[in-house]
């Protein structure tokens, strides 16, 4: 196994653990270590699922850094509409009450969110096919 190789199966446990807490969070499943895993099934399901698929990332020949450069760009254009929505939600008096930002947090919020959309416009127009 490469030295690189070992190193990389000491995170699998920590993000198959946090993505199973992440998914029975937002299912509202039974989740905890604690518990045994016939008392919350579908969490240790999702556990097991990460860590195999974890596992077989390590073991594939996949450059973690070149990984890691391509999750950072989908972050960033995954990025633009959530940050719509987040600002949408957080301008409605509906939603938001006495909470709304103000106007000078607004328009600086609809700022990055343009850049960011802007962003990603030039980074898929510059693209090479």
């Amino acid at each position: 196994m490469r030295p690189s190789g070992a190193r990389g199966l000491l995170a699998v446990p920590v993000l198959a653990g946090s993505a199973a807490y992440c998914v029975a969070e937002a299912f509202k499943w039974r989740a905890s270590l604690q518990r045994k895993p016939h008392q919350a099934i579908r969490f240790y399901s999702v556990l097991a699922a990460a860590m195999l698929i974890g596992l077989a990332l390590n073991l594939v020949k996949i450059d973690p850094i070149r990984a890691l450069f391509w999750s950072a760009i989908a972050n960033g254009v995954v990025a633009v509409p959530v940050m719509v929505v987040m600002m949408k939600l957080v301008t409605n008096k509906s939603v938001m009450g006495q909470f709304t930002i103000p106007a000078a947090l607004s328009v600086i919020g609809w700022v990055a969110t343009i850049v960011m959309l802007s962003a990603s416009i030039a980074m898929f127009a510059t693209l090479r096919r």
